[in-house]
């Protein structure tokens, strides 16, 4: 869920649901993933490790690495692969020869769903400061209801070998039962939206601290939940970024669509299509009258064993616990009718007005404050892209701040790059259609050159599958 749900994570099952126009800070900049800036010569391997204090945090604890991406930090322990699993196509290329300080630790919370270092404390966070420093600092949320490193392969990797300072958190909660956190509907997810702010403040001290001076550009980013983040972040504290790159976020609205308008009806009908029979054309109808989109069948069993189900259950608890009275979460897979509470019942315009208040809380409103570029993929059937990027890009625009956005539909793109892996031919993954957004967003904010017009990204007839892993060209 980015949501992203369904993924092993540490010990675990975890949910998935699923720049400065300066020219020295262009020359900071990388234009290229293969260009590395030189070490600034006053700074040595590793410099001021003993004095960075994370403004905040009540714990913390520096490492000098050799390595900071993944290509080191599975052996050294400084990340956790089941924390990514499933995020990235098996054959995704890993960079290396990226020396620095890794800085893990917490803020204080008093929530314990974060099990990683022994620790078992919320509010963890991870900060990478390479010795060869481009002047700038990524910051990111997690998909689903993941830990810190669930973006090390997908986007830290990357962000790491071009230079940039890199920063992330568990959001204050993690796993299945993140709904437990908090005293009232809405404030686990509050919660994630506070803990970015709270990371994106310190991280910037941080590398003030690390490199004399601070990051020239600031950009969040993120995936699913993590998209979400950065569309929040960019409505809500623009004062902190400089731009975003926006994944496939998820769309809250107290007014719909959001997640309990659109994933009630897979659990009515999908089953019933499953079936076959005489109501099956039926069921299918009800599917794309829901937002799934025709040609997307192929990816409907799968987000129905691992996705739509537990999705709607845990998030539909944060927000409306007492749907189901007592019984924590719903009944997995029950039938409409079936049970007291079943999800598959669950009508979300009808729910009570605290309902509705408690998704407003969180709810995204357009009004983006710095420039934002939305990749989506048109076969995404966890967060469809009828119901979701497509309507906040109306949003941005009816809000007077489409000159700040681009949005890019990326043809047979879907939520799980890892799916890819399973359909070469059917899909294309979006890591680097996310990479070449990335990069027009460098040169957006340290050239003025505007990136494409909004579009959809067709698939290149004759692409093959190593080729659409290497490249994505956003004016095709």
């Amino acid at each position: 869920m980015a949501l992203l749900i369904g993924f092993t994570s540490r010990r675990r099952r975890r949910t998935v649901i699923g720049a400065v126009a300066l020219a020295a800070a262009a020359a900071l900049l990388p234009s290229s993933a293969a260009a590395r800036p030189a070490p600034d010569s006053a700074d040595r391997h590793c410099a001021q490790l003993s004095h960075l204090r994370v403004p905040g945090a009540a714990h913390q604890q520096a490492d000098c690495l050799n390595e900071l991406t993944t290509a080191g930090t599975v052996a050294s322990g400084h990340t956790d692969p089941a924390d990514w699993a499933g995020l990235t196509p098996k054959d995704l290329t890993v960079p290396d020869g990226v020396a620095g300080i890794q800085i893990d630790g917490y803020f204080p919370d008093s929530s314990t769903t974060n099990t990683n270092h022994g620790w078992n404390h919320d509010a963890q966070f991870v900060i990478r400061l390479p010795d060869r420093w481009n002047g700038g600092l990524v910051v990111a949320g997690t998909p689903g209801n993941r830990e810190q490193y669930a973006n090390d392969r997908a986007i830290a990797d990357w962000v790491l070998a071009r230079g940039y300072a890199y920063a992330a958190t568990d959001k204050g909660n993690t796993g299945t039962a993140f709904h437990r956190d908090g005293s009232r509907p809405g404030d686990a997810v509050a919660e994630w939206n506070t803990r970015v702010t709270q990371l994106t403040r310190a991280a910037r001290a941080v590398v003030a601290q690390r490199y004399h001076r601070p990051p020239v550009r600031t950009l969040a980013t993120g995936m699913s939940n993590g998209g979400y983040l950065v569309r929040w972040q960019l409505e809500n504290h623009p004062e902190l970024y400089d731009g975003g790159i926006d994944w496939e976020g998820t769309l809250w609205r107290s007014e719909g669509p959001n997640l309990f308008t659109f994933l009630p009806p897979t659990l009515r009908h999908y089953p019933t299509y499953a079936a076959g029979g005489p109501a099956a054309d039926q069921a299918r109808e009800e599917m794309h009258r829901a937002g799934f989109p025709a040609g997307s069948e192929f990816l409907w069993p799968f987000h129905h064993q691992v996705y739509w189900d537990l999705t709607q259950r845990i998030h539909r608890e944060e927000f409306d616990p007492a749907f189901d009275g007592p019984t924590e979460a719903g009944t997995p897979y029950c039938a409409p009718g079936e049970v007291p509470g079943c999800d598959a019942d669950y009508d979300y315009a009808t729910r009570p007005a605290g309902v509705h208040k408690a998704v407003e809380r969180i709810e995204l409103t357009g009004r983006i404050g710095k420039p934002l570029i939305t990749i989506h993929g048109t076969l995404d059937v966890l967060l469809p892209i009828s119901q979701d990027s497509d309507v906040y890009a109306r949003m941005i625009k009816d809000a007077g701040r489409s000159g700040l956005h681009r949005y890019y539909r990326i043809e047979d793109g879907t939520h799980t790059d890892s799916l890819v892996d399973a359909f070469p031919g059917r899909l294309r993954p979006l890591v680097p259609c996310h990479r070449s957004s990335f990069t027009a967003l460098e040169k957006w904010l340290t050239t003025g050159h505007r990136p494409p017009a909004s579009h959809t990204v067709a698939r290149p007839e004759a692409a093959d599958p190593a080729a659409l892993l290497t490249g994505c060209r956003l004016d095709g």
